[in-house]
């Protein structure tokens, strides 16, 4: 997936979840923030962010933020997509070049069953499935969790999925690690132990549980390699 008119800017603060401060080109800016978690080990003072400018000349804000440079000590920065509707749009791009189901499988987005909505609903063939996907911008050491800040509404989505295979369908969840360097994946249970009880839970149901990197360009996020998953 790609992005357009892309800058990069200077973080400043962020006075709430939806907007932060942002230095461009010396110019003092208040930026929409495409991301709602708490973020808070990425978009520290005078980090590097990258942002997309907006071609509607009427909204409120004229760019959204959708990258960081983490800093690291002793290495490179580590560059973060922290755009939280990039993963399902990447994930749409990877399922139709034919990994997990074939290219020939009838995808589709935003899909309701019963009185749950899933980001993806699949048919290959005999083969029924629904898919739920999270983005993963939490990282230390090469270590990514899920999630930062507690999250109701994920227990009720890995539930529903419980449910989607006791009627007989496929269930997948997705993870989807924002950046490179990263070797493995494990649920977040000091910020939120009854997430990761649902997730083992869903495991031992059936629900299979997946880990994917992305290549991160200041403009783009495709999904990449496989990441070992640790319950």
């Amino acid at each position: 997936m790609k992005y357009k008119n892309v800058v990069k800017g200077i973080f400043k603060e962020r006075p709430n979840r939806f907007i932060a401060n942002v230095d461009v080109d010396n110019t003092d800016c208040v930026v929409h923030v495409k991301n709602t978690g708490r973020c808070r080990e990425l978009l520290l003072p005078n980090t590097c962010v990258y942002l997309e400018k907006s071609d509607n000349p009427n909204r409120k804000t004229a760019y959204d933020l959708i990258a960081v440079e983490k800093v690291r000590e002793g290495k490179q920065p580590l560059l973060i997509n922290m755009d939280s509707q990039a993963p399902n749009h990447a994930v749409d791009e990877w399922l139709h070049k034919g990994f997990l189901f074939s290219e020939h499988a009838l995808i589709r987005r935003e899909y309701t069953y019963n009185k749950s909505r899933f980001d993806f609903y699949i048919e290959d063939g005999k083969r029924k499935a629904f898919l739920e996907v999270k983005g993963v911008t939490l990282e230390h050491d090469g270590y990514a969790a899920f999630p930062d800040a507690p999250t109701e509404r994920g227990i009720k989505h890995i539930n529903e999925l419980i449910s989607c295979m006791d009627a007989g369908y496929e269930a997948y969840i997705l993870f989807v690690i924002q950046m490179k360097e990263v070797h493995t994946f494990s649920p977040n249970d000091i910020t939120h132990p009854a997430f990761g009880e649902a997730l083992r839970k869903a495991a031992r149901a059936g629900v299979k549980i997946l880990a994917v990197d992305c290549i991160v360009k200041p403009d783009s996020m495709e999904l990449d390699e496989p990441v070992n998953v640790n319950l």
